[in-house]
């Protein structure tokens, strides 16, 4: 019986740090800072720890560029680019990262990071140990052995004796000998020139090393011969250059070597402030809340006291606990509340399982706490308020005093955060892991539903919900306060909830019959256009592989070579390239088209009357208040704001958005917001003069671009100073504003140029949205929103670029949200105040749709432009283009 032998991990550190910054190509922490080698690093070291489990490890770093190769050659390593500016800061706490797995860094002057693990590794044999090399370095293949190995995480490819011989075709000792002929470009190590790969390799065979091949020269045949005897010296160089040396005086103990458990409270601090939040979910979370006064309430005497103690509070946290995600399904399984640090109440009414305890009613708790529910002057917290609001609504109660959501609170105190859920917010700002979902109720198919729970778990579970939201509002109310943005939180963020929740509820009929026909007429036309594509390509082969795509365009139709996919492992046919192809060839242009009504088909005409509710025959989307990063809503279940507005398709679509007998739907559309708010904001004299003149602004910008008069513009001409007064809004620069006009880039630049030589003041106002995200670290809207722009002093040129346009585009798109937002919120209270039976059915984009009664058209069409074009103050007139009609196309 042989025994296992005890292995160490060497890792490649130096190799990994390059193999992440380049994987992972853009991520930075909430400040702007880098992360992407670092987070990429940090995921490999757990994937070697997780896997593995290693009982001795450490990670081998570089420590400088000059080592003893440089002194027997200074060309080594010449060529290499400089580090990426972005990847040398990152350097410092890669190695901190380390420290905090409490993982040995080894590194060593004068020696590089493969001396090192060459050294250990034979070191390790010597001493009847295993030695694994966690590597994707090549050159570390001549030191493979029986007992030292090569891990690749990232392919998970593991290299022994074999792999050394089906890669190289010769032994680990030979390595070297091949590259001394081969050379290698990425160490600047010239090799012999004219022996590439395939010769190199074949030479050491047949000659069996180098030095029988450079004694025995004459013999090869060819040029190589003569290259042989001239280059001997050099290759005799390239081989020490190439050859690790495996005898640094590098000091440790395998005592030091052996794995601890990691500073995790270190490993927290760094989680935190690099923003890796999952990371910190995983391994540092700890449960930090105390649940011993979390209590279950049965009876209806504690519950009777419980609802003195809310009111006496004035102010309580609550969740509710149900069946179904979809507030249109939900019923109540429980309630939970909280008006105190620490302590939480749930009171079940609808957990169904064997041997579950009597609970009280739904009836007999809305008893009690209705009251409590209704009063405005008691105020309510909660984490997604809108939800809990909408399952009270359907359960016959309409939630009042809704006062603060923890997830709108903290939205606005950093959009950008990857989640607002109450998870990641407990586990940044109370050091808290929730329990999960999963563990209460399981995982997969065998999960529960929340009614089957038992109360042993679902009550610390759902009483840690609402403790946590309501420490959490005292947490997140003064950071909202600190930065502003009260009055955005209280006066529009806060109304515009129950706004959007009612919105939701009401929903959007759906013509079944329509979507049915347009489907069926979607799928012969996929079917005609399949077969021309086909016809065109010389014969049949799958439209939806990109594989196959890629070899019919650029290998049998052999068109234009385009660049390769991200893995550069086929080419790329996305719709850029498709789009470069179809200026001049068909089947590119039949494949825009194909894939065009195939998104349609399953997106919008097989998948909307899915979504049609039983019980209201209508669709009900989500709207979601906390998802981008500008303060714009968007929606999901389904994503209304994709439906194409100018193609033929997408208006057939919007054809089955209708009414219900006896009235028609309006659209209230915004006209020009964005250049209306760059007027505003910037205060530029042509812009203000041009709006308050009630002039067509494109149609002016065009008469200055082009150097006419107004009347004298074409349609085409205006179309492009279109395209030219939206550039200037999103950061676009002269090279993809010519792509855009289809004009040459020298020209684009002079259509900016004299753009901004007429908009000095808007000129100014953009120059300056840029130096205060460099100055600040973020940008604000009209009425206060913060939106962070961390990446504006980024190292990276790309990076910072794009952030210089986020840094332009952000305010205005930013102002452009809040002034919609104003608008829902006036002309809501106006309906309800002159009690119409009318209702706001949909926001897209800076459109609002509504549904009226034939008898209400001329007061909604009143009622919708006063409130609209006075949403929000500006310099220049709102402008609201109103349209009735008895579907949403007609009403465009």
């Amino acid at each position: 019986m042989t025994t296992e032998r005890e292995k160490l991990y060497l890792l490649d550190g130096s190799s990994y740090i390059y193999r992440a910054y380049f994987a992972i190509r853009h991520l930075s922490s909430p400040t702007g800072f880098p992360t992407n080698a670092l987070y990429g690093f940090t995921q490999m070291l757990l994937k070697v720890m997780k896997d593995h489990a290693p009982a001795h490890v450490a990670v081998v770093f570089d420590a400088g560029k000059h080592t003893f190769r440089n002194e027997l050659f200074p060309a080594y390593k010449a060529t290499r680019s400089a580090m990426p500016d972005d990847l040398v800061p990152q350097l410092g706490p890669i190695k901190e990262m380390v420290r905090a797995f409490n993982i040995p860094a080894l590194e060593l002057s004068g020696f590089e990071a493969d001396d090192i693990i060459g050294t250990i590794a034979r070191q390790c044999e010597a001493k009847g140990l295993d030695c694994v090399v966690v590597t994707g370095d090549k050159d570390l293949m001549q030191i493979v052995s029986g007992h030292v190995t090569l891990l690749d995480t990232m392919k998970d490819k593991v290299t022994g004796i074999p792999e050394v011989h089906e890669k190289f075709g010769v032994a680990p000792e030979r390595v070297v000998d091949v590259l001394a002929l081969w050379g290698d470009a990425s160490d600047n190590i010239p090799g012999v020139p004219g022996i590439g790969e395939v010769t190199a390799k074949k030479l050491i065979q047949e000659f069996g090393s180098l030095d029988e091949l450079l004694s025995r020269a004459g013999e090869v045949k060819g040029k190589n011969s003569e290259k042989l005897v001239e280059f001997a010296d050099q290759a005799r160089l390239c081989r020490t250059l190439a050859t690790i040396d495996c005898q640094v005086p590098i000091a440790y103990t395998m005592e030091e070597l052996s794995v601890s458990a990691p500073d995790t409270k270190k490993l927290a601090e760094l989680f935190r402030a690099y923003g890796f939040t999952t990371l910190m979910k995983e391994l540092t979370s700890s449960a930090t809340l105390s649940c011993e006064e979390y209590h279950v309430v049965l009876e209806e005497e504690e519950l009777c006291t419980l609802a003195a103690e809310l009111k006496k509070a004035g102010a309580f946290a609550i969740d509710l606990e149900t069946t179904s995600l979809n507030p249109m399904e939900a019923r109540i399984v429980g309630f939970a509340v909280s008006h105190k640090e620490h302590q939480a109440w749930y009171i079940p009414v609808g957990h169904r399982y064997l041997g579950a305890p009597e609970q009280l009613t739904e009836t007999a708790v809305f008893e009690y706490l209705g009251p409590l529910l209704i009063d405005p002057g008691i105020r309510k917290i909660g984490q997604n308020l809108k939800y809990d609001y909408q399952v009270l609504r359907r359960a016959g109660v309409k939630l009042e005093g809704i006062w603060l959501d923890t997830m709108l609170a903290a939205y606005l105190e950093n959009p950008g955060r990857s989640s607002q859920g109450l998870d990641a917010l407990a586990l940044q700002y109370l050091d808290h892991r929730m329990i999960s979902y999963n563990e209460v109720a399981g995982n997969g198919k065998e999960q529960l539903n929340f009614s089957e729970v038992d109360l042993d778990r679902a009550g610390p579970y759902s009483c840690e919900d609402a403790d946590a939201t309501y420490l959490l509002h005292e947490i997140l109310l003064p950071k909202v306060e600190e930065q502003g943005m009260s009055e955005l939180l209280f006066k529009t963020e806060m109304p515009l909830l129950e706004i959007l929740a009612e919105m939701e509820l009401t929903g959007v009929k759906i013509d079944l019959d329509l979507m049915r026909e347009l489907s069926t007429g979607f799928g012969k036309e996929l079917v005609e256009l399949e077969a021309r594509i086909h016809e065109l390509a010389g014969g049949p082969f799958n439209i939806n592989s990109p594989k196959q795509l890629g070899e019919m365009l650029f290998e049998r139709l052999m068109l234009p070579v385009g660049k390769k996919t991200k893995g550069k492992t086929g080419w790329s046919t996305n719709v850029e390239e498709l789009e470069r192809l179809a200026v001049e060839h068909e089947v590119a242009r039949l494949l825009l088209m194909y894939r065009s009504i195939s998104k349609l088909k399953s997106t919008y005409t097989d998948a909307l009357p899915r979504l049609v509710e039983a019980e209201t025959g209508r669709i009900h989307t989500s709207y979601n208040q906390a998802v981008t990063n500008t303060g714009r809503l968007s929606s999901s279940d389904p994503n209304l704001q994709n439906i194409p507005i100018r193609s033929e398709a997408g208006r057939d679509i919007r054809r089955a958005f209708v009414a219900e007998p006896g009235s028609l739907l309006l659209a209230a559309d915004y006209s020009q917001i964005e250049l209306r708010v760059l007027a505003h904001l910037s205060e530029d004299r042509v812009f203000c003069e041009a709006f308050a003149a009630g002039e067509d602004i494109h149609r002016r910008t065009a008469a200055e671009v082009f150097g006419m008069f107004p009347e004298l513009v074409s349609a085409e001409q205006r179309r492009q100073a279109k395209v030219i007064n939206f550039g200037v809004i999103y950061g676009q620069g002269a090279f993809s504003l010519a792509k855009e006009l289809g004009v040459t880039p020298k020209l684009a630049k002079a259509f900016i140029d004299n753009y901004f030589e007429r908009h000095s003041g808007a000129r100014a106002f953009l120059d300056g949205c840029v130096r205060e995200a460099e100055i600040a670290g973020f940008v604000r809207t009209i009425l206060g929103r913060r939106l962070p722009i961390p990446d504006i002093t980024s190292k990276n040129g790309n990076i910072r670029a794009f952030a210089q346009r986020n840094a332009v585009n952000y305010p205005i798109q930013g102002s452009a949200a809040d002034i919609i937002k104003e608008a829902m919120i006036k002309v809501t209270r106006r309906m309800w105040a002159e009690g119409v039976k009318s209702r706001l059915i949909m926001q897209v984009h800076d459109e609002l749709v509504f549904e009226v009664p034939l008898a209400e058209r001329e007061l909604m069409a009143e009622l919708v432009r006063c409130e609209m074009e006075g949403a929000l103050p500006l310099r220049v007139p709102l402008k609201v283009d109103l349209n009735f009609g008895t579907n949403w196309s007609e009403a465009h």
